[in-house]
């Protein structure tokens, strides 16, 4: 079964998380199938709208952390990164269920973005002993405010489908059955208007905080790779997978 299923029709890509058993938790293999849709979304004249989406009942877990702690290269997480934060043509998303860590992350660089009322959106990064990544600490003060990215990011608070859209982190709330055809709706308006006009006002949107952003984007990788190998996060990460509390205690 292929984990993440690409497909274009009418000017509109869409990429599917489709691993449904494991709550759309990501592998560094499917990272890379995803950096790889975002590239030729950027270079195919055929495609002129992006749209990412999971199944009603997950957008994403996150991280698988078993392939997560045997990964030797996040070469294909820094591409899929790099390529929501510069990708060309407009990204949609539509959420339903838990969208955690760079499940949530990944939105500040998408234009639109859709929830399901049973959404939730979460980046505990904290307690894993890990700091955020994909330019979150930068784009989701500007987005959420300080103090509300504060609650999410350090507390590890999560946010209703309600509670998001409220933050200005989602563009509307729909039942679960709506969502997808939503987002796709919208793909396709966006999809018929004059292709130049659209590019250029994503640019302009974009381009007063570009080399803010990845410059911001380096730096957090710099750190959580580095926490990454510190023990807070090797017990957080392991005690994760045995299904146990973490013990932070001689820490």
């Amino acid at each position: 079964m292929n984990e993440i299923l690409n497909h274009t029709e009418t000017g509109v890509m869409t990429i599917t998380i489709n691993r449904p058993e494991r709550k759309n938790a990501l592998t560094c293999a499917m990272y890379g199938a995803m950096a790889d849709a975002l590239t030729q979304a950027g270079s195919d004249g055929n495609v002129r709208v992006v749209v990412l989406r999971g199944s009603e009942s997950a957008f994403s877990a996150g991280n698988d952390i078993g392939d997560f702690l045997d990964a030797r290269d996040a070469t294909s997480v820094a591409r899929f990164i790099n390529g929501a934060a510069t990708c060309p043509k407009p990204l949609i998303a539509a959420v339903c269920g838990p969208a955690v860590g760079i499940g949530t992350t990944i939105l500040a660089h998408f234009e639109l973005v859709y929830a399901g009322d049973n959404a939730l959106f979460s980046t505990p990064f904290v307690d894993l002993g890990l700091c955020p990544e994909a330019g979150s600490s930068l784009l989701l003060p500007q987005i959420m405010g300080y103090h509300r990215a504060a609650a999410a990011l350090l507390a590890g608070e999560p946010l209703t489908a309600a509670a998001a859209w409220q933050a200005g982190l989602v563009n509307r709330v729909a039942p679960v059955a709506d969502v997808h055809d939503l987002a796709l709706a919208q793909a396709r308006k966006l999809a018929a208007k004059p292709l130049g006009a659209l590019l250029e006002t994503k640019r302009l949107m974009k381009a007063g905080q570009s080399a803010l952003l990845a410059q911001q984007i380096a730096q957090e990788s710099a750190s959580f790779t580095r926490l990454l190998g510190e023990p807070a996060a090797r017990e957080a990460l392991t005690a994760f997978k045995e299904k146990r509390k973490p013990d932070f205690s001689k820490l």
